[in-house]
């Protein structure tokens, strides 16, 4: 019973997949920047009041549907001009990790009314993100890979103490609530994979590449023309989602498991184009990677200062004045931001 206890107070006391929880923060507001870019040519047929679908459809739909969407307030031009290009500083924001946990509930609330405008444009990864960000918010996802303002650690400095004690459980309840709605996705998803016929006989393979919205030109045909990679890679991808959750029970598994599930995830968005839901799914496979991300990014960090150490040498040797900086700055990625 001491033991159970002891870990209840380690899981309250100790914050657990910092990096991964920064990780996937960063990732998800690159996956939004690079759908506001990659539609942004096309922005007002796609998403403007006089695009493709009237905006009194739309704002029809979005009332029928019980949903929101800041696209809905006005028919103006103008208003849409400035919510799209709202929308874009708010998720370049979340990747370089600016705004705190406020910047990445603004975007949360401009990705979805973006989302709601045009779903005929969403590829699965929008639902996804649509759950994590608010698990996100609970997490402490801005202490790595961000640049602090200190205006968070001053607000919080100002809270009950009793208040900042629930930063780490809420951080590791957070991250649980990711792991858990991982789990859940690989599970459903194989389990749904196995009913179905051609999952059953091995040949989903072939007919889910020939699809031409899910096919790479002259790439997918070199996989759906082989009977062992159809044959295989039909009945690996149920194994894979269903047992998943035992990958991660185990913690010798556990980054093992992620690996594949990233590998598996870029095939996807490779073979089948969908770049948004393979990243998405990415960026939440970060969490069971956190110490090996971590261990990644310090080893970048010392190659970066033994490069920049050997280039002081060599300028010195060579009689050219070196100038060293009374304190070298923060290498981005160890900064905390509320």
């Amino acid at each position: 019973m001491s033991k159970i206890f002891a870990k209840i107070d380690g899981w309250s006391s100790i914050p657990v997949s910092v990096v991964g929880a920064s990780g996937a923060r960063v990732l998800l507001g690159f996956v939004g920047l690079m759908y506001y870019i990659s539609q942004y040519g096309d922005r007002a047929f796609l998403f403007g009041p006089d695009g493709v679908l009237p905006w009194q459809e739309f704002t029809d739909r979005v009332a029928e549907n019980g949903s929101f969407s800041l696209y809905a307030i006005s028919s103006s031009e103008a208003w849409f001009q400035i919510i799209f290009h709202v929308g874009i500083i708010a998720a370049l924001l979340v990747m370089l990790g600016v705004g705190g946990r406020v910047g990445l509930a603004v975007h949360w609330v401009f990705l979805w009314s973006i989302y709601e405008r045009q779903t005929v444009l969403l590829d699965g990864g929008d639902n996804l993100a649509y759950l994590v960000i608010p698990m996100l918010l609970l997490t402490r996802c801005y202490d790595r890979f961000s640049f602090p303002s200190g205006l968070g650690a001053r607000i919080a400095d100002r809270l009950p103490g009793q208040i900042r004690a629930t930063a780490t459980p809420l951080h590791n309840l957070g991250v649980l609530a990711i792991a858990l709605q991982m789990c859940l996705v690989y599970v459903v998803s194989g389990l749904y994979k196995v009913q179905g016929k051609m999952w059953q006989d091995g040949t989903a393979l072939f007919y889910v590449l020939r699809v031409p919205e899910f096919s790479f030109p002259s790439l997918s045909h070199l996989v759906y023309e082989n009977d062992f990679l159809v044959f295989s890679g039909t009945y690996v991808t149920v194994l894979f989602l269903v047992y998943f959750p035992l990958g991660i029970l185990v913690p010798a598994l556990r980054p093992w498991a992620a690996i594949m599930s990233i590998g598996f995830h870029l095939g996807i968005g490779l073979l089948m184009g969908l770049t948004g839901f393979a990243l998405t799914m990415v960026a939440c496979d970060l969490v069971f990677l956190s110490r090996g991300l971590d261990e990644a990014v310090t080893y970048g960090v010392g190659l970066l200062q033994k490069a920049r150490s050997r280039r002081l040498e060599q300028a010195s040797a060579g009689g050219e004045p070196v100038r060293e900086e009374n304190a070298s700055p923060e290498p981005v990625g160890s900064g905390k931001a509320g």
